[in-house]
């Protein structure tokens, strides 16, 4: 909440009238900010020191304002840098299969423009009333006696009172963090506070003063002397979520304090040495970071002494069942409803769905159900207008067929001795992303006819394009 008591919310649309009409429409009820690019979201939040609690974003942003692929990827962003944010999409991106996909990814809910100022009040001043359903950072919070589940606790359990760090691997809204806290709560350093801190969500320039600390006149703004993570996490646990996104200029430090504990203050010549217990999570793959040069060796090898893999929840069976009569149970007491069932055929629906958001996805759904219809037996029509079914059906399509294979070979030749610096996977990457340009040109921008075009599922296509993205950010 602001000073005068309103929620925040982020406005994100590259339409500078209809920015300016929402912040007039909302203003009366919302402290506003907005940003006209995925860009500039990203540095509006990094700059704040308490994220907006609400966002209201648009899918098509430059570059690509027809496309939702922009939308899709700050939708990600935000989700990583402040997994408590409700984001509602406002899109003129107006496809079911867009709308699922963005509420697959994060988003709790998907107006089409244009919409009712009334509706989006409403529906904003909804999602602040409802919480994140977690129920304590301990083993037991753990839902699920599927065999993967059964196996993390006891992984957790043996790993809970060691000194030396664990890294936590696992898809986007697997329960990395909550793995964490349950990891901390079973240690000697229980009693102590668990810090935490995001590494997506803060800007490069401030990670190392965040960690370490500075001294008084450090920098511009350093009007105090301050201490950092490292320092606050005395006998303490120090969570490094999204680790993957660390410098690669400040991972050499990280690494000192891991093999050491010593550190020092931005500014200040003074040797520091902290004993907090370093837990750190990502949801990349770190092999592929290092081999990219985007992640030191020596730093991945100190941070999984101890590696856990958090399982989707693709592979938990029954336990998709079990966090659905949880969940429903929660929100219908938070709005103050009866809890919502399926019918038999629902049943076998959520029972086949792979939830490629995992437990985040799921728990969307069940807060959607149980808002739109409390009380009721759902069918499998109405739940499968929440599930992305689309991005992940198989597509019947085969590699480019080259129907000279002797020339093919031959060409293949003399590159190799024309080119002494030649990069198998340069080429294949330039090859890759012409392949995904040209499909997305051909299908006006849209993912999922894109997808079916290279034979790639839909949540496939959308990967590579935001590890692409990501690699460019980082040139």
């Amino acid at each position: 909440m602001t000073e005068q008591g309103k929620p925040e919310l982020l406005i994100v649309d590259d339409d500078p009238a209809i920015a300016d009409t929402l912040s007039y429409v909302l203003g009366s009820d919302f402290t506003i900010s907005t940003a006209e690019s995925r860009q500039h979201a990203r540095a509006l939040l990094r700059q704040r020191d308490t994220p907006p609690q609400l966002a209201l974003i648009d899918l098509g942003l430059p570059p690509r304002p027809h496309s939702p692929e922009e939308g899709f990827q700050l939708i990600t962003e935000l989700i990583a840098a402040v997994p408590t944010m409700k984001i509602v999409v406002l899109s003129g991106q107006n496809d079911e299969a867009n709308a699922r996909h963005a509420r697959t990814l994060g988003a709790i809910d998907f107006i089409a423009k244009p919409a009712e100022p009334a509706q989006l009040k409403s529906l904003l001043q909804q999602a602040l009333t409802i919480t994140t359903a977690e129920t304590g950072g301990t083993a037991s919070s753990l839902l699920g006696n599927s065999p993967p589940m059964q196996k993390l606790r006891q992984q957790i359990s043996q790993f809970a009172d060691a000194p030396f760090p664990v890294l936590i691997e696992g898809e986007s809204g697997s329960g990395k963090e909550l793995v964490a806290q349950a990891i901390h709560q079973q240690s000697r350093r229980a009693a102590k506070p668990f810090l935490a801190l995001n590494c997506a969500a803060i800007a490069p320039t401030l990670v190392e003063p965040t960690l370490f600390g500075y001294a008084k006149g450090a920098f511009t703004g350093a009007t105090t002397a301050r201490s950092g993570y490292f320092e606050d996490a005395v006998d303490s646990t120090l969570f490094l979520d999204e680790i993957g996104e660390l410098p690669l200029e400040l991972q050499a430090k990280l690494l000192r304090v891991l093999e050491n504990g010593e550190f020092q203050r931005v500014g200040e010549t003074q040797r520091r040495v902290s004993n907090a217990r370093v837990i750190a999570a990502t949801n990349r793959d770190m092999r592929s970071e290092i081999r990219n040069n985007r992640f030191r060796a020596d730093l991945y090898h100190r941070l999984s002494v101890f590696t856990i893999s958090v399982p989707p929840l693709r592979e938990l069976g029954s336990d998709k069942m079990l966090l659905f009569d949880h969940y429903r149970q929660f929100y219908a007491q938070e709005i103050g409803a009866q809890p919502v069932e399926l019918n038999d055929e629902a049943l076998r629906l959520w029972r086949d769905y792979p939830f490629p958001g995992n437990v985040r996805e799921l728990r969307n759904i069940v807060i959607r159900l149980c808002t739109k219809y409390a009380g009721t037996r759902i069918s499998p029509d109405l739940l499968q207008a929440e599930l992305d079914r689309e991005s992940l059906e198989p597509v019947d399509a085969g590699l480019p067929h080259f129907s000279d294979e002797n020339a093919l070979l031959n060409a293949a030749r003399r590159q190799l001795e024309a080119d002494p610096d030649f990069r198998l996977d340069e080429v294949l990457k330039r090859w890759e992303h012409s392949f995904i340009e040209a499909a997305l040109a051909l299908s006006n921008g849209n993912l999922s006819q894109a997808a079916k075009r290279l034979g790639v599922h839909r949540t496939t296509l959308y990967s590579r394009m935001q590890s692409r993205e990501n690699a460019g950010e980082e040139k």
